[in-house]
């Protein structure tokens, strides 16, 4: 079956994911351009899916939210969170830790993806056109402060992943 909408959104997974290994090939330290790169990045992709696919299926399920939603928007603030605060090592551990989970339950059999394709298949092309046509998301500065990381912890923790543990 051809699914343009779940080939989209994987496709941009694996260019976000590449952004992200470029700018940490080079061990202990962070290759600014490419990090910045990837944080407009995820957080266009995110704006993508908040915006407008989510809202698209849910639409399409008669208004009701999908059962995935909840917890991919949990996951979402949490990402947001992580590009707030600078990419130290134990930030991009978790960082990966966490867009590993997410992505599979978006992009595996039955997942956020399948679901959305099967309910929005007569908008497809709307969809796609307006896809294209998303910003960039713009990003301040990383936040250095202590309060900073704690916010994303407490963001991670909503979303059930716990940052202490990850960062080990």
């Amino acid at each position: 079956m051809n699914k343009p909408l779940y080939h989209f959104f994987t496709s941009d997974h694996h260019r976000i994911e590449a952004l992200l290994d470029k700018a940490t090939e080079i061990p202990g330290e962070i290759q600014e351009v490419y990090y910045h790169r990837f944080r407009t990045g995820l957080l266009k992709h995110i704006k993508m899916e908040e915006k407008i696919l989510f809202p698209a299926a849910q639409k399409a399920n008669g208004g009701i939210p999908l059962p995935l939603a909840a917890k991919l928007r949990l996951d979402h603030g949490a990402l947001t969170a992580l590009m707030v605060v600078p990419p130290a090592p134990q930030v991009i551990k978790v960082l990966r830790h966490v867009l590993e989970k997410h992505d599979l339950l978006e992009e595996e059999p039955g997942g956020m993806y399948d679901v959305c394709e099967k309910l929005t298949g007569t908008e497809t092309r709307s969809l796609l056109e307006q896809l294209e046509k998303v910003t960039e998301v713009p990003v301040h500065p990383h936040n250095r402060a202590d309060f900073a990381l704690e916010a994303a912890k407490r963001a991670l923790e909503r979303a059930g992943f716990d940052y202490d543990a990850l960062a080990g």
